[in-house]
């Protein structure tokens, strides 16, 4: 089992009934301490939140390492353990002499670390307002704060606060990565992400349900004697009147991602060659035209959703290649019950690329219920069309269709911009061009379009102002970064 690994709640539980005579709880303590030996100062000033349950425990014990290392502690507890483990390791900690305060006082100087142990991953339910209060006030008090295994409040596993979520600048996590923590408004109540195994052996892991997105460029790894029929043709339908930039971009990426040869097959008719471009081999589509032969089609950037637009996505969902729906497509496909049955009896690899919204309309749901628990509805959509997806956005996932899932950790709101879809539908394609398995191809570009972005901000000093043309060229200089390994 690698550190990347995503356990369901369900096979986490296990694991810590299964490692019990480990210690765990201590384990995370040490953990806990060692990482605050790396981040603060000798003697600085701490204050340890410890909630009822096992997470409260965890603090408790970090609390007792904590002082002994010679840090002034005050821990907070509001209410009684209601644990066995808990109440042992309040009992340690009055035995020791830690001063642990009922309430949080008002006039109390803030700390130098807010360390949260109030709730962790098993909460299930929304906190009452006494509790939302107190982590109001935490959230308001001017330190830092690292959230132990969870922020308090937040669901792990959805990313979704239950009434009201601590703000941590750092998650350090147990076992194994929670989805809620890289998803959601989990991405940014949980800060910066580190994982503690708590030296719990591999082979005491249950079957994972996912992975962090770490895929690899490998395989696309040239020989010299290679030329560019080697590495696939991919065409690109798309760019109706008004949205023909759209097709430009995702024809664009796919040069840019290794495509041997790129067709872009635009509805409108009106722009013969791509001066950007000139590459690109421009074969207007219409209803007698067939389609250039190719080894992966991709269809929906700037696609439109008038009767041609249909009439070419039927045509292209009975091709017998690999095919990426983006965009239009994708709505058109949520409205047709025909469309729906042909794309989801394909044979040959198929990639869905909805944003939580293009999602909704294909399981007719509204939005705000995807990204309410955006692994189950990606996973739903996989296993009903028999396709890899990917859902973007914050934490995009990319998902088998047994429900196996990659999370991306890559990227952030640079990439929060029009166009960016179409840059990502052409790299998927050229990737699939090259000869990577469908979920491989849409992991490693989802995470070359993150890296692209992650550049963009470390270079502007910001998210702001990156633009889908100019993501094209970052994304050349990423893959060629991960193959060559600099």
């Amino acid at each position: 089992m690698g550190a990347d690994a995503i356990l369901s709640l369900e096979a986490l539980r296990r694991l810590e009934k299964a490692a019990g005579e480990l210690e765990l709880m201590r384990r995370a303590a040490l953990a806990v301490a060692d990482w605050v030996a790396r981040h603060c100062p000798a003697g600085a000033p701490l204050l340890v939140c410890a909630g009822p349950g096992n997470n409260g425990g965890d603090a408790l014990y970090a609390a007792l390492e904590l002082q002994g290392r010679g840090h002034p502690v005050r821990v907070l507890q509001p209410a009684a353990p209601n644990s066995a483990e808990c109440r042992a390791a309040r009992r340690q900690a009055d035995d020791a002499g830690l001063v642990v305060l009922a309430e949080l006082p008002a006039d109390m100087p803030p700390p130098a670390l807010l360390i949260d142990g109030l709730f962790g991953i098993g909460l299930s339910r929304p906190l009452d307002p006494a509790w939302q209060d107190l982590i109001a006030r935490l959230n308001r008090l001017d330190c830092a704060r690292l959230a132990l295994d969870c922020p308090s409040g937040l669901d792990a596993y959805t990313g979704q606060p239950l009434g009201a979520a601590l703000r941590a600048d750092h998650t350090l996590t147990f076992l194994c990565h929670k989805p809620g923590l890289f998803g959601g408004p989990g991405a940014d109540l949980a800060g910066r992400v580190e994982l503690a195994t708590l030296d719990c052996p591999p082979e005491r892991y249950p079957e994972a349900q996912g992975e962090l997105n770490r895929a690899s460029a490998a395989m696309l790894a040239r020989p010299r004697d290679s030329h560019k029929g080697s590495y696939g043709a991919v065409s690109i339908i798309g760019g109706a009147p008004g949205m023909l930039g759209a097709a430009l971009l995702a024809g664009r990426s796919a040069l840019a991602g290794g495509a041997g040869k790129v067709y872009l097959c635009p509805l409108d008719d009106r722009l013969p060659v791509d001066p950007a471009a000139p590459e690109l081999m421009i074969r207007p589509a219409d209803r007698i035209a067939a389609l250039p032969a190719a080894d992966v089609l991709a269809i929906g950037p700037g696609l439109g959703q008038q009767e041609l637009a249909e009439h070419l996505l039927k045509q292209a969902l009975q091709q017998a290649c690999p095919l990426v729906l983006d965009a239009d497509a994708l709505n058109l496909i949520a409205a047709s019950r025909d469309l729906a049955g042909l794309a989801a009896a394909r044979l040959a690899p198929t990639v869905l690329t909805p944003h939580p919204a293009e999602a909704a309309r294909l399981l007719q749901l509204d939005t705000a219920a995807v990204q309410a628990d955006r692994v189950q509805h990606a996973r739903r959509l996989a296993v009903h069309f028999n396709c890899v997806v990917v859902l973007k956005g914050a934490g995009s996932l990319i998902v088998r269709p047994d429900g196996y899932y990659r999370l991306n950790t890559s990227g952030g709101p640079e990439l929060a911009a029009a166009g960016q879809g179409d840059v990502l539908t052409g790299l998927i394609a050229a990737l699939l061009a090259q000869g990577l398995p469908a979920f491989d191809a849409a992991s490693l570009a989802v995470r070359l379009h993150g890296l692209a972005g992650d550049d963009y901000r470390r270079e502007a000093g910001g998210p702001i102002g990156l633009t889908a043309s100019a993501t094209v060229e970052r994304i050349r200089c990423a893959l060629n970064r991960l193959l060559t390994g600099d």
